[in-house]
């Protein structure tokens, strides 16, 4: 990575009651993939896509009677964003990780279990995809551990 590159915040704040309203905005930044910088702060590299999703969340969060501010931003240096680009790689490899195993446990399953499973997985796979801004090695493993069941489940349907 050269320079430091651009990078959009959100800096918010929730209200503490119901409860409900601030996993709700938790789970959503969690399904983005957002670094989470420090309490209400958070960030994720900017690019239309990701402006435009933390700009909705932006949004929520005034309708909920929060506070909310966007803003661009580049890291102090050079280190501080490879800092920020690991620990969201480090956090995709976790997911990427239990998509293996899982693929471990369906390859043991019957045939229609392991149907099932490759399209579950498949659909995980995307939903990392879309969060996996710094790609760790462990996502082309996890790619090709469900390919190969993939490829397993054609394989037995087309033996029977």
């Amino acid at each position: 990575m050269g320079a430091t590159g651009q990078w959009v915040l959100l800096a918010y704040r929730i209200p503490r009651q119901p409860s409900t309203l601030r996993i709700t905005i938790w789970r959503k930044l969690d399904r983005l993939g957002v670094a989470r910088l420090g309490d209400g702060l958070v960030a994720l590299p900017a690019d239309a896509r990701t402006r435009e999703q933390l700009e909705w969340i932006a949004e929520e969060i005034g309708e909920v009677g929060g506070t909310s501010t966007l803003w661009l931003a580049a890291a102090g240096s050079q280190a501080q964003e490879q800092v920020i680009a690991a620990e969201m790689r480090q956090a995709r490899a976790e997911e990427y990780r239990t998509v293996i195993a899982q693929v471990g446990a369906a390859a043991q399953a019957r045939p229609g279990e392991r149907t099932r499973a490759v399209k579950r997985l498949q659909a995980e796979l995307r939903r990392i995809g879309r969060r996996d801004y710094f790609p760790p090695p462990e996502r082309d493993e996890a790619r090709l551990a469900v390919r190969a069941l993939a490829q397993e489940v054609i394989v037995t349907e087309e033996s029977r």
